[in-house]
């Protein structure tokens, strides 16, 4: 099994009290998030993200839009995703 890559350190993180509100709000849609892994692997947070840019709730597509900014990505990926 190939080792996951190691998060970055705290302090690299950009506001990570956001990360955190995205994490609890997706599991209060019944959706596990992976802090490190989301950190860490583009390919997971791009899902997160898209699954989240497509919630009803308001609270939930505006935290996904700023955690896809803090993580780097242009727009939250919801309509790269059918």
């Amino acid at each position: 099994m190939p080792a996951t890559p190691a998060p970055p350190p705290v302090a690299a993180v950009p506001h990570l009290v956001d990360i955190i509100d995205f994490k609890w709000l997706m599991a209060g849609m019944g959706h596990r998030v992976h802090v490190e892994r989301l950190l860490a692997d583009r390919a997971y947070a791009h899902q997160c993200l898209a699954l989240a840019a497509r919630a009803p709730g308001a609270e939930v597509r505006e935290a996904a839009a700023r955690v896809c900014h803090q993580l780097g990505f242009d727009d939250p990926p919801s309509s790269q995703l059918g």
